[in-house]
């Protein structure tokens, strides 16, 4: 049995979440999002006006699973700002319409307030 920590697609997801500000593990990329709730993660993003990157995740069955595993966290699409985990589709749009993912962004240093 293979070291679950030292799992290819482990490695690449925690290369990227550290490198990366904001980075969201969708379905699709952000031009085209392949699901409605990957789409609500990136609108949001687009109408807050922050630079993220996307990783399509059905590019790779490893890669799909492990992003689940990465954060024990069973849905895609998943936000990471600054190496946290923030949330799914649901916790993004919620944090955005109190204004709470706002505020939190310019709090991190990517958005400008």
């Amino acid at each position: 049995m293979t070291d679950v920590a030292s799992s290819p697609a482990l490695d690449f997801i925690a290369k990227t979440v550290a490198e990366h500000p904001v980075v969201v593990f969708m379905k699709g990329v952000p031009d085209q999002p392949r699901c409605g709730f990957s789409s609500v993660v990136v609108q949001i993003l687009d109408h807050l006006g922050v630079e993220f990157i996307g990783v399509d995740v059905l590019q790779d069955d490893e890669l799909r699973q492990g992003i689940k595993t990465f954060t024990d966290w069973p849905t895609i699409p998943q936000l990471y700002v600054k190496g946290e985990f923030v949330g799914g589709s649901d916790i993004v749009r919620e944090m955005f319409q109190s204004g709470e993912l706002k505020t939190f962004l310019i709090e991190q240093g990517v958005l400008a307030a």
